[in-house]
């Protein structure tokens, strides 16, 4: 029985159903309740000291718990979800002899990092998502560390992670687009690594079945487009040939971003710009990857999964449909 923690959300559904239809052995541990496998589900906050009643005993725990949006107030939550929740995995792995964990880390380990980097790539996060996925990764290298000759454990570091269903930033970009509202800031050119949640899901699965030791993959789907050229296809999938008609200077942007900072400050609520968004938008983020030494073979191509994901949120109907929202 594989264990998938933080599995009711939106990469963990996806990795659910993957699980269900090879008809592999699977249970859900979450404060959150399971849309779509709600018998499955063992109510658990990973802060807190693990107890649980596996119906069969786990061979395989996968960590998808996280505090990852910008916004997350207060920061301290940083630490306890992402780096205590670590901790506090890796006692429930000795206490129940589990010997593997599948742990998704993040690129935001790399920080604003050069365009191009791979998993040997410098450690400079740049926010405290980055360093508490960073602090987190070490805790379970120590788990590992401790019986080497058993112990497997896997850490995958996706980029931006996007499909049906996700409320997080691809998709904000993609309703703005849809609206015919869409402001580019800056001039277009730089590029973004993506990774659709279906490849996410599989690569998972997929790293059930390595062997002994600590194993460390970025996770991205190729080709990285330019906003310029993301825009365009999405326009394109739309049935539209509309050129990008409003450009803010990223300098301009920025300062938008910062303006509406400061009325959350004021205001306590959370808006959908702000500073750091803006200059995450604007920078390039590209990524390479070993993945491809394992093995491995994405099952849906990048502009398949594009084009699936704005078919599902702007041509079909799904309005009654469950959601995630994530950054």
């Amino acid at each position: 029985m594989i264990a998938i923690i933080g599995g009711s959300g939106f990469i963990g559904t996806r990795l659910s159903l993957r699980l269900f239809q090879s008809n592999k052995s699977f249970e859900i541990v979450d404060k959150a309740p399971s849309g779509f496998f709600p018998d499955k589900v063992l109510s658990a906050d990973v802060r807190q000291p693990l107890t649980l009643n596996f119906s069969t005993e786990p061979i395989a725990f996968i960590n998808l718990a996280a505090e990852h949006r910008d916004d997350v107030r207060p920061l301290s939550l940083y630490d306890e979800v992402n780096v205590n929740g670590a901790k506090n995995i890796c006692d429930l792995a000795r206490s129940r002899s589990v010997n593997k964990i599948i742990f998704t880390s993040s690129v935001a380990v790399y920080g604003f990092a050069q365009p191009g980097i791979d998993e040997s790539g410098a450690i400079a996060p740049f926010n405290d998502y980055g360093r508490t996925k960073w602090e987190a990764e070490q805790v379970y290298i120590k788990w590992q560390a401790e019986d080497p000759l058993k112990r497997t454990l896997v850490i995958i570091r996706p980029t931006v992670v996007f499909g049906e269903r996700n409320r997080g930033n691809v998709f904000n970009l993609l309703r703005q687009i849809a609206s015919g509202k869409f402001v580019m800031v800056g001039d277009g050119a730089n590029r973004k690594s993506m990774a659709y949640v279906e490849n996410v899901a599989a690569f998972l699965e997929y790293s059930l079945n390595f062997k002994t030791g600590v194993h460390i993959y970025n996770y991205i789907d190729k080709p990285d487009f330019t906003m310029n050229a993301l825009v365009a296809h999405v326009n394109y999938l739309l049935g539209r040939a509309a050129p990008t008609r409003f450009r803010l200077p990223f300098s301009i942007g920025f300062l938008v971003g910062f303006v509406f900072d400061l009325i959350a400050k004021i205001t306590k609520k959370k808006f959908a710009i702000s500073a750091i968004r803006v200059k995450k938008f604007c920078a390039n983020s590209v990524y390479e990857s070993a993945i491809d030494s394992t093995g491995f073979t994405p099952p849906v191509p990048l502009m398949d999964a594009i084009k699936r994901t704005v078919h599902f949120e702007f041509i079909e109907d799904h309005r009654a449909e469950q959601v995630f929202y994530s950054e």
